[in-house]
């Protein structure tokens, strides 16, 4: 069904919102999980002044702390038992780089958490999940960050024969 998801995570608790049910998907299914970041600088138009070594150094820095963040969180997936790779994506904007890497890593689908900003605020702000999830063409699984005052989200996936029951059920009959 799912054999290798993509997760997207940029280094904050929102984002690892969506680790407990990726994890959940990949023991059921034994899937493969590529984490990814977008490592990303805004464009700077300077006044004559060159600002290239410096741009260049903090784009290396950022690269580094992406990948010491992306093996953390794999070698965490990796004692769980689970098969893990990180990919890092160059120059893109976050959205663009989850697509990218989607087709980079031949992925099946997108775990990823959403901010759940609406209206002016996902219109100010833009809205990752929803470029995603407006661009992908494969599934994107989008999980709500769950609000302070909320229990975390617990995940019990259905085993594959209850799945079978389910659709057998749903078919049309005549």
């Amino acid at each position: 069904m799912f054999t290798h998801l993509l997760l997207p995570l940029d280094g904050s608790k929102l984002a690892e919102a969506a680790l407990p049910i990726a994890t959940a998907v990949a023991e059921k299914f034994d899937s493969k999980i590529t984490l990814v970041s977008a490592v990303h600088l805004p464009y700077y138009v300077g006044d004559g002044l060159d600002f290239a070594e410096v741009y260049g150094a903090i784009s290396h820095n950022m690269e580094d702390e992406a990948k010491a963040y992306l093996r953390n969180a794999q070698k965490a997936l990796l004692a769980l038992g689970l098969h893990v790779n990180i990919e890092i994506i160059i120059g893109q904007s976050p959205a663009e780089a989850i697509l990218l890497a989607v087709e980079k890593v031949a992925a099946d689908v997108i775990v990823m958490s959403t901010h759940g900003r609406g209206g002016v605020m996902r219109w100010v702000f833009g809205s990752v999940a929803d470029k995603v999830l407006r661009n992908a063409r494969i599934p994107v699984l989008l999980v709500r960050n769950p609000q302070d005052d909320e229990p975390a989200f617990n995940v019990e996936l259905p085993a594959i024969e209850d799945l079978e029951d389910i659709r057998a059920q749903n078919e049309p009959t005549g």
